[in-house]
């Protein structure tokens, strides 16, 4: 493995953008064709898949099938869920299991050396395997980042972000980066007519998240200013039950625990998901997240209790949430924990068929930056890094034994140097992301969300600000468009959901545009209603 940008070859190497689960999946099932990894973050360090603490659902274990494991991902995806697509996932799961163990990932096993398998939230069996309780995402993405480093044909570009990609006609020809550290620093472009965005998700968008910072839907921005079609935008899971403890991002508190018999109570110590739904606390993650919102926001308070369930067995089972919990001055052997929804994972991204081919040529897209279908409008828990390994191979092997055109000379200037991001405009944005196009949301505030991301992303001139604001608007702008409640999407004015919307969203960024033209004179309900 080389890190110098010297050894960075402009007309075989593919480029891969995003040192996670599966951008570093997709380099080592790659090998020995000449990669290279561009990484804002040290690898694995800025990657939302490092955090998981869920596991990872493969249907190994006894008498559980990729069939049952499918029509489970299909019953919580809100009627949009491909089917096909889901099936085929759930079917390659065993083997990027088994992937994953020869590249060392340590998973759980039982006495008798069989993979060990824990049960969440909508699954209809045990099937999702684990490393030491909750330290799964950390532990594969040590395994992977070891074996990366140890890979000849791999190179490594750490400290660089990507900027934007650069396209003829419908083909892409490069990608301009800049330094992490430096905006101020005169932008690079490497040619290549093969890149794969593996950027995560968009969790960072919002005030309150899960997600690490480099999650502000970078790779869904870029590949949409260059055209590509973007899949099911509106649909943005919050995890329930992040700390409520004030760090951002949050600390997560896994839905294993609930798994295992924690249950959710408010401030009087009512269980209040009882009468929300029969799965109470097992409920899909939309159902449960609005539960816990209307505990907070009523000013009861939400808390996981964990105290019966698990007790002194909490440290040793679930050792990631306890030091969360402890830092924050909570034994959550013996006190309830607080907790609040928080942004966690994007169903939607760029469009991509069942090779994690983009509708733009020589792009692929691979992990939550993508939207495969498999998720439709609530993702089902623990499916999410099985869907970053499964379409990572399919990326490799659609790449593999591919050749491709010479791209254009390299350059090393381009545009004017970036100016810093200001601090106070971008906690505006996640403050209006998570009060506007949040938990349970409504068209006034979608449209007075639109007006102001459209007026960013025409006009700053700083890439990073201007790529947040174009995630921001085609999330807001698809979450306006669709009038009912669907899954993870809820809206207060569409309570219901609509047969007749029973559909994925197919979108581009001109379409998004198009949207906040047509609000800009349109003044806002409340605001006529109180004249």
């Amino acid at each position: 493995m080389s890190t110098a940008f010297d050894n960075v070859s402009p007309t075989t190497d593919v480029l891969i953008v995003g040192g996670g689960l599966a951008g570093l999946f997709c380099a080592l099932k790659l090998a020995p064709r000449p990669v290279t990894v561009i990484s804002a973050a040290p690898l694995g360090e800025g990657a939302s898949s490092a955090w998981a603490q869920g596991g990872i659902a493969a249907a190994v274990g006894e008498g559980d099938t990729p069939e049952a494991h499918a029509a489970d991902t299909v019953a919580v995806g809100g009627g949009i869920v491909d089917e096909d697509v889901a099936l085929g996932l759930a079917r390659e799961a065993p083997d990027r299991i088994h992937d994953l163990l020869h590249y060392g990932v340590p998973f759980d096993r039982d006495l008798e050396g069989k993979l060990a398998v824990g049960r969440e939230a909508a699954h209809s069996a045990r099937r999702i395997v684990h490393v030491q309780g909750d330290m799964a995402g950390k532990a594969i993405i040590a395994a992977l980042v070891a074996a990366v480093r140890n890979t000849p044909s791999i190179h490594v570009m750490e400290g660089y972000a990507a900027e934007a990609l650069l396209t003829e006609g419908d083909a892409v020809t490069g990608l301009q980066l800049r330094k992490a550290d430096d905006p101020t620093a005169a932008p690079i472009v490497i040619p290549s007519r093969a890149i794969v965005l593996a950027t995560g998700g968009i969790g960072h968008l919002y005030a309150v998240t899960t997600n690490p910072a480099e999650a502000g839907g970078i790779g869904l921005a870029i590949a949409a200013r260059a055209g590509a079609i973007i899949a099911d935008p509106e649909f943005v899971q919050f995890h329930p039950t992040a700390l409520n403890v004030g760090r951002d991002p949050a600390p997560l508190a896994t839905e294993a625990l609930r798994g295992e018999g924690a249950i959710l109570i408010n401030g009087k110590g009512e269980r209040f998901m009882l009468a929300r739904d029969p799965l109470a606390e097992l409920a899909p993650r939309d159902i449960v997240a609005r539960g816990v919102f209307a505990e907070v926001t009523s000013g009861r308070g939400a808390f996981l209790d964990a105290t019966k369930a698990l007790g002194a067995t909490f440290a040793a089972k679930f050792p990631t949430v306890n030091a969360s919990c402890m830092a924050a001055g909570i034994d959550p052997a013996k006190q309830p924990i607080p907790v609040a929804p928080a942004a966690h994972y994007h169903m939607g991204g760029i469009a991509v068929d069942r090779h994690g081919r983009t509708s733009l040529k020589g792009l692929w897209a691979g992990g939550e930056v993508s939207s495969t279908g498999a998720h439709g409008a609530n993702r089902l828990a623990s499916n999410s890094l099985l869907e970053a390994v499964v379409y990572a191979a399919r990326i490799a092997d659609d790449i593999s034994g591919r050749s491709f055109a010479r791209a254009p000379a390299l350059l090393t200037s381009q545009t004017r140097p970036n100016a810093a991001m200001p601090p106070l405009r971008e906690a505006n944005m996640r403050a209006m992301m998570s009060s506007h196009v949040g938990v349970i949301r409504n068209g006034d505030d979608l449209a007075e969300a639109i007006r102001t991301f459209a007026v960013i992303e025409q006009t700053t001139g700083n890439f990073a600000l201007r790529n947040m604001a174009t995630t921001a608007l085609i999330v807001a702008t698809s979450a306006w468009a669709r009038c009912e409640s669907r899954g993870a999407h809820f809206r207060a004015d569409y309570p219901a959901e609509d047969t007749a919307q029973r559909r994925r969203t197919m979108t581009t960024l001109n379409e998004a545009r198009h949207i906040a033209a047509s609000l800009d004179h349109t003044p806002l309900k409340r605001t006529s209603a109180g004249a």
